[in-house]
């Protein structure tokens, strides 16, 4: 089944983010049974029994004692933390504002930070948030627990979508196929992702899980160092958001294309099939960098499209981690 997300600006403020968040509660809840402890969060610190070294366990919680008394390579399982501090780091830069589907990027956004609050919040756990709106200074809301405040934080990014809107002179009842990419914001460095990541790493925070929701086209030798730090203390997800028409060019003309984030423009004959195809070529190429980047730190991804099931793809994936951590897997 498909699920369309409705923009808060453009269906309603509040009355939207309340469907939106019954559309993740019902689902979520339907999809998954059972209890989240363990699936997202991570493995927790607190130590367990030991057992032997399979492929892929990280080398990290190697039973060393253990390894020694029986000569044969052991790691020690740890026993998930009761409660849990979650950390989101939400990109609303400009490039967010661009969408040819069913959604922009930016409700994509709204979206998965509604489904990873619902994952996170409950049994006491807390959930705050560091967000990019765009401006020169970030957005801070304190972690948190209780559903109450989860509901707080998702205001806060509803609203600053919004804001970011208006700002930029779109109508509230513009739909994507005409927003998209029409942004009016002057021109500045597209570097955003860094400081954003950055910020989860100061002040120090006591460990848990730590989730970057963007679209991850800053160049990634720009993030990857902070990402790697970031993947020192916590268990990291990136989820990235994109659209299709950011994977492969359609033959639609002669069309004017700006850049959100730094106001270049350029007209560009689609019906060219070699630019078309360079330009797959390049953005798979992209796609590539952005995984291995990823990879590397030692953190997860998942991947969500303005122009598919992302709540389906979402329980996929935690799914495919319940198995994983149900086997005995690491990362």
């Amino acid at each position: 089944m498909s699920v369309a997300v409705a923009a808060p600006e453009r269906a309603g403020g509040e009355a939207a983010l309340r469907r939106l968040q019954l559309l993740v509660n019902r689902r979520l809840d339907g999809l998954l049974q059972g209890d989240y402890l363990g699936l997202l969060p991570g493995p927790g610190s607190e130590a367990g029994e030991s057992r032997e070294y399979r492929a892929g366990d990280d080398v990290r919680r190697m039973d060393w004692p253990v390894t020694a008394r029986t000569t044969v390579p052991h790691v020690r399982l740890t026993v998930a933390d009761r409660e849990l501090e979650t950390w989101l780091a939400v990109d609303l830069s400009p490039s967010l504002d661009f969408g040819t589907a069913r959604m922009l990027k930016r409700d994509l956004v709204l979206a998965a930070t509604a489904a990873m609050t619902h994952l996170t919040v409950r049994g006491g756990n807390r959930v705050g948030a560091v967000i990019n709106a765009g401006g020169p200074e970030l957005v801070r809301r304190p972690a948190r627990p209780g559903r109450r405040e989860a509901q707080g934080l998702l205001r806060t990014v509803a609203r600053l979508i919004e804001e970011g809107g208006a700002a930029r002179g779109e109508s509230p009842g513009t739909p994507p196929e005409r927003r998209a990419g029409t942004s009016q914001v002057p021109a500045r460095p597209a570097d955003t992702l860094a400081p954003l990541i950055e910020a989860l790493n100061s002040p120090p925070r006591r460990r848990g899980l730590a989730v970057v929701i963007s679209d991850f086209l800053d160049p990634p030798e720009r993030w990857a160092w902070q990402l790697r730090k970031l993947a020192t203390r916590h268990e990291v997800l990136a989820v990235e958001v994109l659209d299709p028409c950011e994977l492969e060019l359609p033959a639609a003309g002669v069309l004017e294309l700006r850049d959100p984030e730094t106001g270049a423009r350029h007209e560009v004959q689609t019906g060219d099939r070699d630019l078309r195809r360079r330009y797959a070529q390049a953005a798979q190429r992209q796609r590539e960098l952005i995984a291995d980047a990823v990879r590397t730190a030692g953190a997860r991804q998942v991947r969500l499209r303005t122009d598919s099931d992302w709540l389906l793809d979402l329980v996929r994936f935690v799914a495919a981690q319940r198995h994983r951590r149900t086997r005995g897997g690491s990362r």
